[in-house]
């Protein structure tokens, strides 16, 4: 893979803007964002001018316990391939928990989670990065996170963690230099530590956003200006070696295309800034793999990293307790995080609800997730909760007009336990 120069996160709402930008040498697009029969045009002509796009899932969760699907591969490599991409990237993160692995029910947090810098966690982590390799066509990177809690009990420093998957898989890393700064505010930890324990030659690029500050807490909201610290973190990485490439991320509070002009220009002076020291790519091929576990211990092991997971992340969208030895005021916030999240993309996914509910829809929507995980997907999510609303006895809601949205979108006669609790109150439903 030759060097990519730099990019821009592409998103619809900008996309004709990131067409008349200069000096954009590549795109990133969320897969799961994209159809490979119908890609958008947009796309289509940056593609003809010699544009890279490359493909960025957030749903595959590599770090959770469970094996990846074969479904989620399957579509990430089928947007590899219409896009002519030279690589794929995922994250190092568990965004679903519960299910057959652990007799619990299933539960989607609809976030990127964590993962504890464990042994235990390494070995899955580095068993579903070889299967995502091998279903994909492409070279696969993975992301580093941002998080507002840590793991009791971690055995491995960021950089430790993140060589020895490289090591063990030969898997290439996506740098977040924004998420290394999120985790210097939330969890204390070193970005110049982070950034000496990685395997330079590994690097297939860096990503670099902005966010905000609340109440001593960084989040992580790729919607504001990127912050000089930021910068600050790209130019120590810059120094230490040249980034195949950059890209500038923006997902909401998009500003006029002359702001992201400008930060772009401040990433390439950071970037041209540092020591230009290029490292020799590291090979597709020939990781180094770890002994052969015993089938048993392996299962054992996700098992373990399973019942975990599904803890925390039964805490944070379920209201279970706060499982030994985790911060109670971090996973209050991330819950509350969650639920906020939550309630924006259903708003997003089915704009007519907020429409409908008016001033209402959030509180609604939070009392709703407070009863109700996510255990299906945001589209499925709107669904419940209109069911949930129309199952209550809220005298104030638009009650017949959600009923008929409703309807449209579940058919005569849905399914599941909140469609037939609300067909009960939905006359000649049966």
């Amino acid at each position: 893979m030759g060097r990519l120069g730099t990019g821009i996160g592409w998103r619809p709402e900008i996309a004709g803007a990131v067409e008349r930008m200069p000096g954009i040498d590549w795109v990133e697009v969320v897969a799961e964002n994209v159809c490979p029969g119908h890609l958008p045009e947009s796309l289509g002509r940056l593609r003809e001018r010699g544009v890279t796009v490359v493909p960025h899932g957030v749903s595959l969760g590599l770090g959770g316990a469970q094996r990846p699907d074969a479904g989620r591969l399957a579509a990430l490599a089928e947007r590899a391939q219409a896009l002519g991409s030279p690589l794929v990237t995922e994250h190092i993160a568990f965004v679903r928990a519960g299910g057959a692995l652990t007799a619990s029910p299933p539960l989607e947090a609809g976030h990127l989670l964590p993962v504890p810098r464990t042994r235990d966690a390494l070995d899955v982590l580095c068993e579903n990065v070889r299967i995502a390799q091998d279903a994909l066509p492409v070279p696969l990177a993975v992301e580093n996170i941002a998080a507002l809690f840590s793991w009791p009990g971690e055995e491995l420093t960021e950089g430790q963690f993140l060589y020895e998957l490289a090591e063990r898989t030969g898997v290439r890393l996506l740098v977040d230099v924004a998420n290394l700064h999120t985790n210097h505010v939330n969890r204390g930890e070193d970005p110049a530590e982070a950034l000496a324990g990685l395997p330079l030659e590994a690097v297939a690029y860096v990503h670099v956003a902005g966010g905000v500050e609340r109440d001593g807490v960084w989040h992580d909201s790729h919607a504001h200006p990127v912050p000089e610290a930021v910068l600050g973190i790209l130019g120590d990485l810059a120094s230490r070696a040249a980034p195949p490439g950059v890209l500038l991320e923006r997902d909401e509070n998009f500003p006029e295309p002359e702001e992201l002009e400008r930060e772009l220009a401040a990433i390439r002076k950071v970037v041209e800034g540092g020591r230009r020291v290029d490292v020799q790519a590291r090979p597709v091929v020939s990781p180094v793999r770890a002994g052969s576990a015993n089938a048993d211990d392996a299962e054992d092991t996700r098992q373990r990293l399973g019942v975990a997971q599904a803890a925390v992340l039964s805490c944070l969208v379920a209201g279970t307790p706060v499982p030994e030895g985790f911060d109670r005021v971090r996973l209050g916030t991330q819950a509350r995080a969650l639920a906020a999240k939550r309630a924006d993309v259903v708003a997003k996914v089915a704009p007519e609800l907020p429409v409908l509910l008016g001033a209402s829809y959030r509180p609604a929507f939070l009392e709703y997730a407070r009863q109700r995980p996510m255990g299906a997907g945001y589209r499925r999510d709107a669904l419940d909760f209109a069911a949930f609303l129309l199952a209550g006895k809220r005298p104030d809601l638009p009650r017949r007009r959600l009923r008929e949205w409703w309807l449209d979108r579940c058919g005569p006669a849905p399914r599941g336990r909140l469609a037939r609790a609300a067909r009960r109150v939905l006359p000649g439903r049966g």
